[in-house]
């Protein structure tokens, strides 16, 4: 498989390994509550998105089910705000600190490609297994971005690069070959993945008709298949009920059903029967081979009584109906065709072109804004919220977990809210940001669907959700291994359940202050209080409430002699050594 090399890879490869595990801190007067005082299980991050990233972990890992990024696009044209070069100060110092002082002679190339390895490691990792991310990108970075995906998701994973028309119409100033697309590439955790169907419009279910009062609208369809020479027991004539002309699949192709399937519904417009015909030629020629190698003593649908008696039955179905599956198109004096039925098609497949009516363009995303904003577009280079709503249609549930890490002006949380509106859907979303705007824009748009926002006829009904918001709190472990003092028991109690489960945490604090809970026949308990030192006694076992399944106990020491401990069925695990590292 080609890879891509560039300058300073070698110290990113695995430095999602080495980002250190941050403590999210909740800033309950930033976030909403809907009418139920809940969150909604949403999730606003401000800060590093690195670092928030690696914060989900414990909780998260595998868990999310669509991810949508529309990180920097590396233009060189603007600052680190989104769709710009990676010069910023912050990124500087962080390549400065993982890569050392050669970064200050990478390319602008290098630079993003650092910037992104360790980024869509963590994503990866967070996807679940029937997941997929987007990734919006243009031109720039573009045949970079595929190489990287390809050595981190798989080549076997990718599944698309969609072209977005962002654009509704050329502009004038354009040199060279105006670009009126953007892309985004398409990956999914694990092979084999396929996207949902689109809803189906009125245009579409509009080429269905019921001319002959049937239960359902239909339309007329292939009746036919591929694969004779391989299905020659479903090449054979059937006799046409109105002109008595033998009618063959079309060379190639085989009837789409078994012979007995076919013989009834050719039995719903008069009496048919199987006849042998001395037609091996005729079959032939359809198969593609030799009349001496055509299957033998494949009968025919034939008319069972004469040409006028089956005509004269078969006007009646003709003029009354409904009529067969398989029908006789131009009022009956046409070949064989078949029906497919509305209500059997499904939805439209998605493909990997998307027009600006169906999913929105540039100048919508920024009219959004500023109708969110009163007037104001605060954010540059916004997507609409119909594309994202597109992002999600095809990828997951409606109760699905939804990331996206490069938030800027949170058109992920708003189609996420959007859609639950429409729908009865309980997606959530997390979203992460690095730029101070996270709380005056990205967050402040989701406050503003929330409420609602607009005057007059312009005004738009506010929806019942909610979110948290979040600041990255303190290292979790300090540079020696020690947990850092700013660390609660909440804190700890639910990153060592994570490590332990992958399960998701329920706080068990009033049954037993220790108890973190029971998970795959083991109980779990975690004896800790910061600044003091905790130890695993007879006294402490003996007021553990759940007693019997084999017992893990994370504390500081313990007075009991590890053959007692075997006998007990207890596992002891000293604080903070044995605390898994994520």
């Amino acid at each position: 498989m080609p890879t891509l090399n560039w300058m300073g890879k070698e110290k990113v490869v695995n430095h999602h390994r080495d980002v250190p595990y941050r403590v999210l801190e909740r800033v309950p007067e930033k976030g909403v509550l809907d009418s139920h005082g809940s969150d909604c299980g949403n999730m606003i991050i401000h800060g590093d998105n690195l670092e928030a990233l690696k914060a989900l972990l414990p909780e998260y890992e595998g868990k999310v089910d669509c991810i949508y990024i529309d990180p920097p696009y590396n233009t060189g044209n603007e600052g680190w705000v989104y769709n710009d070069n990676v010069n910023d100060p912050r990124i500087r110092k962080w390549l400065g600190q993982v890569v050392g002082k050669e970064g200050e002679d990478f390319s602008r190339h290098d630079k993003w490609l650092c910037m992104m390895y360790p980024r869509l490691q963590l994503l990866r990792k967070l996807l679940s297994p029937t997941g997929a991310i987007f990734i919006s990108i243009d031109d720039t970075e573009l045949a970079n971005l595929r190489l990287v995906c390809d050595e981190i998701f798989a080549p076997s994973c990718f599944v698309a690069d969609v072209s977005w028309q962002r654009n509704y119409s050329t502009r004038n100033d354009s040199k060279g070959i105006p670009a009126e697309v953007e892309y985004m590439l398409v990956y999914s955790k694990e092979p084999g993945w396929q996207p949902r169907k689109l809803p189906r419009t009125a245009e579409m279910n509009a080429k269905y008709k019921n001319p002959d009062n049937d239960v359902t609208p239909w339309r007329s369809d292939n009746p036919c298949a591929p694969g004779a020479a391989t299905h020659q027991g479903m090449v054979y004539a059937i006799q046409h009920p109105f002109t008595g002309e033998l009618l063959y699949p079309y060379n190639g192709s085989c009837w789409r059903y078994q012979q007995d399937q076919m013989l009834d519904y050719m039995n719903g417009w008069c009496p048919y029967e199987l006849r042998l015909l001395d037609d091996a030629d005729r079959r032939a020629q359809v198969c593609g081979i030799a009349a001496n190698e055509v299957r033998e003593n494949v009968p025919a649908i034939m008319l069972a009584q004469s040409l006028d008696e089956s005509k004269s039955l078969a006007n009646v179905v003709l003029k009354n109906g409904p009529w067969p599956r398989f029908f006789f198109s131009k009022n009956g004096k046409g070949g064989i065709a078949r029906k497919t039925y509305l209500d059997s098609v499904g939805g439209l497949p998605p493909t990997n072109l998307w027009a600006h009516n169906e999913v929105g363009h540039t100048d919508e995303a920024k009219k959004e804004l500023k109708a969110i904003f009163g007037g104001k577009a605060p954010f540059d280079t916004p997507k609409p919220t119909r594309l994202i709503e597109r992002v999600l249609q095809i990828s997951c549930n409606k109760n699905a977990l939804v990331l996206d890490s490069f938030a800027g002006s949170g058109t992920t949380a708003h189609a996420v809210l959007r859609l639950n509106e429409e729908d009865g859907g309980s997606r959530r979303f997390i979203l992460a940001e690095l730029d101070d705007y996270a709380d005056a824009v990205t967050a402040e748009r989701v406050r503003r669907v929330i409420a609602g926002y607009g005057e007059g006829n312009n005004a738009v009904v506010g929806i019942d959700a909610g979110f948290s918001y979040y600041e990255l709190g303190s290292v979790f472990f300090c540079s020696d291994g020690v947990i850092s003092p700013d660390v609660t028991y909440p804190d700890l109690a639910r990153y060592v359940w994570a490590t332990e489960t992958r399960a998701s945490y329920e706080d068990l604090t009033d049954e037993h202050p220790c108890l973190l809970g029971e998970h795959a026949q083991a109980v779990y308990y975690l004896a800790w209080e910061p600044g003091e030192e905790t130890t695993l006694t007879y006294d402490l076992l003996r007021e553990l409430p759940r007693r019997g399944a084999p017992t893990v106990i994370y504390a500081d020491r313990c007075a009991i002699a590890p053959e007692r401990l075997d006998e007990m069925n207890v596992v002891f695990k000293r604080i903070p050594d044995q605390i898994a590292r994520i």
